[in-house]
């Protein structure tokens, strides 16, 4: 069976990485091939070397004006191992048009808020600002737009009245580790219905 290349981008810990990581086992259709960070203390590079996963950073702080540069570098990470799909998971860089073309609509990103409500960063502060009754998060195709593109898959958690940021991000991450893993399965099978969790 030829199983399709995954490579994941990470900026830091490595969380949803790893619930990537742990779902690509078995009968599953795709491998992860590469962790790709935009820092080299990341924690989730050491944690992908526990698995014997390649590893590689570009540190963007290198290119503090130059995000071309940046990116070409990150292509070249990524072009080493030939992905099929590249997932973003806590990966925090813009990425430019160009470069989202030049994979053909095969990146994925998962942002924590139930979009299109909420693009961008603070998402758990202005939800509970906004007086929600629900929050979550979304799994959606990159585009050249911040935090835009076909939505694959969305989870929703509750917003009790006496949340915080804190709990509510952990609510939200929680989620976020049970439908990743979920849409990427997906995604690799070929299947193009969105998942809605629960």
């Amino acid at each position: 069976m030829t199983r399709l290349r995954v490579a994941i981008l990470i900026s830091g810990g490595g969380t949803n990485m790893l619930s990537l990581i742990n779902s690509m086992t078995g009968d599953h259709p795709a491998r992860p091939v590469l962790v790709l960070s935009s820092t080299p203390e990341a924690g989730g590079l050491e944690k992908a070397q526990h698995f014997e996963i390649p590893t590689a950073f570009v540190d963007h702080r290198d290119f503090p004006d130059a995000r071309q540069q940046f990116e070409a570098k990150l292509n070249q990470a990524l072009r080493s191992v030939s992905p099929d799909i590249i997932c973003l998971a806590g990966f925090m860089r813009i990425l430019s048009a160009e470069f989202v073309e030049s994979w053909h609509g095969n990146i994925l990103n998962i942002h924590p808020s139930l979009l299109p409500k909420y693009r961008g960063l603070s998402t758990h502060r202005r939800a509970l600002a906004a007086g929600d009754h629900f929050h979550g998060c979304t799994v959606h195709r990159v585009t050249g737009a911040l935090d835009d593109g076909p939505i694959l898959g969305q989870s929703t958690v509750p917003v009790t009245s006496n949340d915080t940021e804190e709990t509510l991000a952990a609510r939200v991450l929680a989620a976020e580790h049970i439908l990743y893993p979920e849409v990427l399965r997906r995604v690799a099978s070929g299947n193009k219905t969105p998942v809605i969790w629960p």
